[in-house]
């Protein structure tokens, strides 16, 4: 049986508050597949965030254990996350984070240069996630000429430029309308189909929850359903 992505076991966050104590997550335990498009649904200051920055090496469990591909994230040193980060996860926010001054191209080339690929190997790379995102024409493009969901597509193909095991999406659709979402989550789904890339994200967008395969709902930093 092949070894899940991600295993998550009675994971708790504290946040101190000056002298209160704040928990955010209060002993979450759940496993992530490969081929998984996993849906955390819950009201907001459920622990979905904070769940997502812990399973991202973003931050730290007060208590619990991750581990990801069989590594326990807690013997691992900066280095070795940041790492992970560049080479294993993909990341999409809900404010985009593109780099303004860069276009389309460049902003989804930019983890490849981080990673030092030769010039050929990125640009059929980046021809082949702008293809499946559907930005062939807005490739010279600023970010800021782009509607929410060009930029969203944009993120996207950014998130998935270094073959990433794992994507992790943090409301991806919370700035977008109806119709958006929907194209939003359509391509989302079929690159978890065609690239067998794992999904987990965020929402309380009841629309966008018909997608997921798997849906964990959070309430008070506690899982208190799955389906």
């Amino acid at each position: 049986m092949a070894e899940p992505v991600l295993t998550i076991r009675e994971v708790t966050k504290n946040y101190q508050l000056g002298k209160t104590i704040i928990p955010a997550l209060k002993g979450v335990s759940f496993t992530i597949d490969t081929g998984d498009f996993l849906s955390i649904v819950g009201p907001s200051g459920c622990g979905k965030t904070t769940l997502l920055n812990i399973l991202g090496c973003i931050d730290k469990p007060t208590s619990g254990s991750v581990h990801f591909q069989g590594r326990d994230l807690a013997t691992l040193n900066d280095d070795q996350e940041a790492e992970i980060r560049l080479n294993e996860i993909g990341f999409i926010f809900q404010s985009f984070n593109l780099i303004a001054v860069l276009n389309i191209r460049e902003n989804i080339e930019f983890p490849l240069l981080m990673r030092k690929v030769g010039s050929k190997e990125r640009q059929k790379i980046v021809d082949h996630l702008v293809d499946v995102v559907g930005l062939g024409e807005f490739v010279k493009h600023k970010p800021d000429e782009l509607s929410g969901g060009q930029r969203q597509r944009v993120a996207i193909a950014r998130a998935l430029v270094n073959r990433p095991r794992l994507v992790i999406a943090d409301e991806p659709t919370a700035n977008l309308d109806s119709v958006t979402s929907t194209i939003i989550m359509e391509v989302m789904k079929r690159l978890n189909e065609e690239e067998k890339v794992s999904f987990i994200f965020s929402t309380h967008n009841a629309l966008i929850e018909k997608y997921a395969t798997r849906i964990i709902r959070l309430k008070d930093g506690l899982i208190v359903g799955e389906n």
